[in-house]
């Protein structure tokens, strides 16, 4: 091994090959960087049946756009502290693109406004921030006034357009969920006059919480004739509070639980209004790879939302949407 200490020369060269190596090395990341920028994508949570699609979708755009992913979430939905310090770290990080799906409307606020602040182009999914789009801020959202008015089109069918039911799942720090309840209540009020809501409970990101709801509705109205659940945790809650209680008999309609699964295992579970989740994934990050590349995107996306049943769950429209595969083609 040559010895550079033996060498008139040898502090000197060290310095230079010291100094060549950093170069090298500052070349093949800035080249890196420029070809492969790296696009945070932030849902709700992770590891559940509506939110691994958005995955599958952001992959899949990254491939076809020459970016990178990069995928975290808080274990829980209501970890809002959670995530408010994913989205930091994103800035901190100084990654390129940030994509989120946000737990509460209000709280994101700051951090999203600190990312476009640092030039870090933001696309907003499922539900929106209470910001106006534009600039480098854009989203793709569900359209959850369709999605209430298919909702209380499904409760006129099932119930003859005559009968009770209650609202459960109103959550006032999710823009998207108020939506929804607005518009499920205004659509009943119009065309299913006969169709009267007796309760409306508010929900949270806690399934316990959401069955001690549920079951507390059941016993104070058995005659109710259906539940309209807006979210996951309020579908498992009144599902397992009506396994509880076997001699009630009513329907659900639910919202954004994973339709394979619920529907198998909960009778009383008619349909699922579903967000195009991996839609959203695939053009949020198509849109900032386009932003980066100087070109002009949409303010704002609105995807129409699908009502799953067991009739129509293995359809091909259906399991596109369902499809946390990254190989299938967009």
């Amino acid at each position: 091994m040559f010895d550079f200490r033996r060498t008139e020369h040898g502090p000197a060269l060290l310095v230079r090959v010291a100094l060549l190596i950093l170069g090298v090395e500052a070349f093949s990341i800035g080249c890196h960087n420029e070809s492969s920028p790296t696009i945070a994508v932030i849902p709700r949570t992770t590891g559940t049946g509506l939110w691994e699609p958005a995955h599958a979708g952001a992959e899949i755009a990254a491939r076809s756009t020459k970016t990178k992913i990069y995928w975290n979430a808080p274990t829980r939905e209501d970890d809002v502290q959670g995530q408010i310090a994913l989205v930091e770290s994103v800035i901190d990080r100084g990654y390129q693109g940030l994509v989120l799906a946000p737990d509460q409307a209000r709280a994101l606020i700051s951090p999203v406004r600190r990312a476009l602040s640092a030039g870090i182009p933001a696309v907003i999914i499922s539900s929106p921030l209470p910001l106006p789009a534009g600039g480098k801020l854009s989203y793709v959202v569900s359209d959850d006034e369709e999605a209430g008015q298919i909702a209380a089109s499904r409760i006129g069918e099932l119930l003859h357009r005559r009968g009770s039911i209650a609202v459960l799942g109103i959550d006032p720090d999710v823009m998207g969920i108020m939506t929804r309840a607005r518009s499920l209540e205004a659509a009943l009020a119009q065309n299913y006059p006969q169709i009267k809501i007796v309760e409306r409970r508010i929900g949270s990101s806690n399934l316990p919480h959401d069955q001690q709801v549920a079951e507390e509705i059941l016993r104070a109205n058995p005659n109710l004739d259906a539940i309209v659940a807006l979210t996951w945790t309020s579908v498992h809650g009144t599902c397992t509070a009506l396994r509880r209680q076997s001699n009630l008999h009513m329907k659900v309609v639910g919202f954004d639980d994973a339709p394979t699964v619920a529907l198998a295992h909960c009778p009383e579970l008619d349909s699922l209004i579903t967000q195009n989740i991996r839609e959203m994934g695939q053009r949020a990050v198509q849109m900032i790879a386009a932003q980066l590349s100087g070109q002009t995107v949409p303010s704002e996306i609105r995807l129409k939302p699908v009502l799953v049943t067991l009739r129509n769950l293995n359809s091909p429209e259906v399991q596109e949407i369902l499809s946390m595969d990254w190989k299938l083609r967009p």
